[in-house]
């Protein structure tokens, strides 16, 4: 069922007064889709992979390996952190992309964006519906990694105080903090990412087309990031910063680069929706 289904009460006018309700049939057919469900699945099973491969190969406390990953026989919640860094270049956003991607193009691949728009639900509320679900949707994405990680990591390895990368300690409910607002940022990172699908499936009745065009210019971004030569564009580039969470494990919290990923998030989120609003405003919708 679309949302364009949902909508259609008789009897009721969407535009009457403002209404959760066109978010939250939109949140139900997101989640309902064995797609989604199959990608949070893979998100899920990788921070367990991670534990016990962790666990097997280093029953005498040594995890080696990456900051995140050697730190994990210390304290179960870095797996959190560590699973959340593994999936950071393809597999989140790969989530995010089938969301976004599906946004506009699903509905008009199956013939419902018209009838959506006749309800009416309005171009400009639509996009802003369309939006709010792609960033709820990041932010459950990132959670569900960061949960299982932190149950799975409790479970094999243990609590108590956690070492930061800066060397000094904090408290079990410090730690989970410092874990909740690296979930904020990512988050944030990936809603950004979102607005650049919701742009690109603006353009296309294709949705398949649309996560494939989301997930090759993330890719291109991170290929870009790591050509030395390029110094000068990598501040511009969005994934630049998203690796700046880990600067969230450090006493005091070091926010110059959390400051400008969030800025710069912003910048593309803003630009791009506006984007999408302008092609989509004038877009002759006839499917």
């Amino acid at each position: 069922m679309s949302a364009a289904e949902v909508l259609a009460t008789p009897g009721r006018d969407v535009r009457r007064r403002p209404s959760p309700r066109f978010l939250l049939s939109e949140l139900r057919i997101i989640g309902g889709r064995r797609r989604n469900i199959a990608g949070l699945g893979v998100l899920a099973v990788v921070p367990v992979l991670l534990a016990v491969a962790v666990r097997l190969s280093s029953p005498g406390g040594d995890g080696g390996g990456p900051s995140f990953i050697s730190s994990i026989t210390g304290n179960g919640l870095f797996v959190a952190f560590a699973a959340l860094a593994l999936e950071l270049p393809i597999f989140l956003p790969l989530a995010v992309s089938v969301v976004a991607g599906d946004s506009l193009a699903g509905e008009a691949n199956i013939g419902t964006l018209r009838y959506l728009l006749t309800i009416p639900a309005g171009r400009t509320r639509l996009l802003a519906v369309k939006f709010a679900a792609i960033v709820i949707s990041s932010l459950a994405a990132t959670v569900l990694v960061a949960t299982v990680g932190v149950i799975i990591g409790l479970a094999l390895f243990g609590g108590g105080e956690m070492t930061l990368l800066s060397g000094s300690q904090t408290s079990m409910a410090g730690g989970l903090g410092r874990l909740a607002l690296t979930c904020l940022y990512l988050a944030a990172q990936f809603s950004a990412l979102g607005a650049i699908g919701l742009f690109v499936s603006s353009l296309t009745e294709q949705p398949i087309g649309a996560t494939v065009a989301v997930v090759l210019i993330n890719v291109m971004m991170f290929v870009l990031d790591s050509i030395s030569q390029l110094a000068w564009l990598h501040p511009w580039l969005l994934t630049h910063w998203w690796t700046a969470f880990g600067d969230l494990l450090r006493d005091p919290i070091a926010g110059e680069n959390i400051t400008r990923g969030l800025i710069t998030a912003a910048v593309y989120a803003a630009v791009f929706w506006l984007a999408a609003w302008a092609r989509f405003s004038s877009k002759d919708v006839t499917s």
